[in-house]
């Protein structure tokens, strides 16, 4: 009787030697081929700073889990291109500046350098250039496009309000008159763009939380008083954003803040702690909101760093006692850094940036303050509308009024705006 075909390694084989090498090449191919499809689209975002916080610091991160093109409003932004280290050029083209400061029908005074007597314009002709690539150039009508139907807010103090002025006189020019306004009330400034039904905001909240300067037009700039836990008085105006622009830093430039709880008026409580320390607790005060309400939306989350100042004229070389004023053209010494800027706050800052990251936050740090710190010659000083009227120390010694905080427009502002377009278009 014929015995039964088995399957012992000793009979003979039931698939070809030649048969088994093509599966198996085949197998390896397959693995081959996936790994390289997974491997290209998971992007490992390193973030390296050098003593003074330059670039951009979040963490690692892949874009399997932390998604960097968003489905409703994208970003054609590549993160291997570092638009924040870079230089200065001057370009005396016909394309700068991309507005004139007494053209723009919504321009505030205190920013218009040219319409108050500033002649020098060569602040309006410096163009931004990263090392490793080109700075998207503005399109206003593809921003309205990506705004249609949103609503952008800006977050802080009057140094993002300089940016929204900026960003209004970018866009302004590409919209008819009649579908375009704005309105003030209280702390919520709103241009409108009717025909694009969009609407881009500024919300006046120095301090992010609440605090004894939250009046935008009534508010000392001496004492530093907050409820360091208490946000939701201010986030009620911006928490249906589908983008929000945050900036906190110039307020907290004091020793001291003193932080109540209770009411501000009648605090059951007052504490002076040292402005570190409180900057932190109120971020986390913020950080706690956003990862209360923001976490699974599709709002698209900005935090600007900390904008330069330039009041110590010592700094860059110049004569003590002596600021930003007379001063032409930018800082060229590579990676300067200003005493108005703290790197301890920074990094404080750049933290709980990191910290929301991990909890699965979707939010871009745009870091401007290297990019800012060369711009000694982009303030207003003297050339503004001032609110009231000068003493007759001040008419002797223009020193004692020059802005140095804040930037003319045109200016360096629209460069955070261009930032700001390439991570939204």
């Amino acid at each position: 009787m014929a015995k039964k075909r088995g399957f012992s390694v000793f009979s003979e084989p039931l698939i070809s030697i030649q048969y088994c090498k093509r599966y198996l090449i085949v197998i390896f191919f397959t693995v081959l081929v996936t790994f390289l499809v997974y491997y290209s689209t998971s992007v490992t975002i390193n973030y390296e700073y050098n003593n003074h916080g330059e670039g951009i610091i979040v963490g690692n991160f892949t874009t399997t889990n932390y998604s960097i093109i968003d489905e409703e409003i994208g970003s054609s932004y590549s993160p291997k291109c570092d638009l924040f280290s870079g230089k200065w050029v001057f370009d005396n083209t016909s394309t700068y500046p991309l507005y004139r400061d007494y053209e723009c029908k919504f321009m505030f005074d205190d920013l218009a350098c040219e319409k108050y007597g500033r002649k020098d314009l060569d602040y309006q002709r410096w163009r931004w250039q990263p090392h490793d690539c080109d700075l998207p150039r503005f399109n206003a009508t593809k921003m309205l496009e990506r705004l249609r139907n949103k609503r952008l807010v800006l977050v802080g103090d009057s140094v993002n309000r300089n940016q929204w002025v900026s960003l209004m006189c970018m866009l302004e020019g590409s919209i008819p008159a009649p579908f375009k306004s704005m309105k003030l009330m209280g702390n919520l400034y709103t241009f409108k763009a009717t025909e694009y039904n969009a609407s881009i905001d500024y919300y006046w909240a120095p301090l992010m939380v609440e605090s004894a300067a939250d009046d935008p037009s009534s508010h000392h700039t001496n004492g530093r008083v907050i409820r360091v836990n208490s946000i939701e008085k201010h986030a009620i105006h911006w928490g249906n954003a589908d983008v929000l622009i945050f900036n906190s830093y110039l307020w907290w430039q004091v020793s001291e803040v003193e932080l109540v709880w209770g009411s501000l008026d009648k605090p059951r409580k007052v504490k002076k702690v040292d402005n570190r320390y409180s900057y932190k607790m109120a971020l986390k005060t913020w950080s706690k909101w956003i990862t209360t309400h923001l976490k699974y939306s599709n709002t698209k989350l900005f935090f600007m760093s900390m904008p330069a100042t330039h009041m110590r004229a010592d700094d860059w070389g110049k004569q003590k006692y002596h600021s930003c004023l007379n001063e032409t053209q930018p800082i060229t010494k590579n990676d300067y850094w200003g005493s108005g800027s703290d790197p301890k706050m920074f990094h404080i800052l750049e933290d709980e940036i990191k910290n929301l990251m991990i909890q699965g936050i979707n939010i871009q740090f745009l870091n401007i303050t290297q990019l800012s710190e060369y711009r000694k010659d982009g303030h207003p000083t003297i050339y503004r509308k001032q609110w009231r009227p000068l003493t007759k120390k001040q008419i002797a010694n223009p020193l004692l009024y020059a802005d140095c905080t804040h930037w003319c427009l045109p200016g360096v502002p629209d460069v955070w705006n261009q930032i700001l377009y390439a991570h939204l278009v």
